[in-house]
């Protein structure tokens, strides 16, 4: 997207200096994407019991550090006071992560009774969102029993990985528009504004 919209600066004569995000893009997404990516990884040990944080970093370094150039060891940050496990370098910078808890808060486990009753409650809001929670009881009684599970274990992460290919499917079915960002006070000066740029940049005028 970043470089269709460059593409898009350069057609309308935009005074631009190009920025090259193709392969630090591409690594980073198959850093997350790929069979043995971070969100595989991720999936994978949620499954298993006795799975925790510590032999999840362990197999994320053993799959990428030294083999995956933009997976890294973290460096320390001064006065943070967080601790880092890994870091990503992405082409706007290298980012810290801290995992702890990644593979509980990914498991989302919710309680069959609750969800139920979120369900059947009366704001529509609440019950549209859980409509289609997976692994929990279905609110259709037509068989009179307590209704039949709607799905099998499903993981955040998972349930990402599908918005995400519905997103990238539709991008690829469409023709994207983008909005142009209005900058009135290039300099950030206070008080001031400036007519002409704001209307070029708008395209209303050349």
């Amino acid at each position: 997207m970043f470089v269709l919209e460059q593409e898009e600066y350069k057609r309308e004569g935009i005074n631009w200096v190009f920025v090259d995000f193709g392969m630090d893009l591409q690594a980073c997404i198959e850093l997350f994407e790929k069979k043995m990516g971070l969100l595989s990884i991720l999936e994978e040990e949620s499954m298993f019991p006795k799975a925790t944080d510590k032999s999840f970093l362990e197999k994320l370094n053993s799959n990428h550090l030294g083999k995956t150039p933009v997976f890294i060891k973290p460096k320390p940050v001064k006065g943070s006071g967080a601790e880092s496990h890994f870091a990503i370098v992405h082409y706007a910078g290298t980012v810290n992560y801290n995992l702890t808890g990644w593979l509980e808060k990914n498991k989302d486990p919710l309680n069959d009774t609750l969800v139920d009753q979120i369900k059947k409650a009366s704001n529509e809001l609440a019950v549209f969102i859980f409509a289609d929670h997976p692994g929990q009881s279905s609110t259709d009684d037509k068989k009179g029993g307590r209704g039949q599970k709607s799905g099998a274990f499903k993981t955040v992460s998972s349930a990402y990985r599908d918005q995400l290919n519905n997103l990238m499917r539709t991008l690829n079915s469409t023709h994207p528009h983008f909005i142009r960002c209005i900058v009135p006070n290039e300099t950030k000066s206070p008080g001031k504004l400036n007519s002409v740029n704001t209307y070029k940049s708008t395209g209303l005028i050349q």
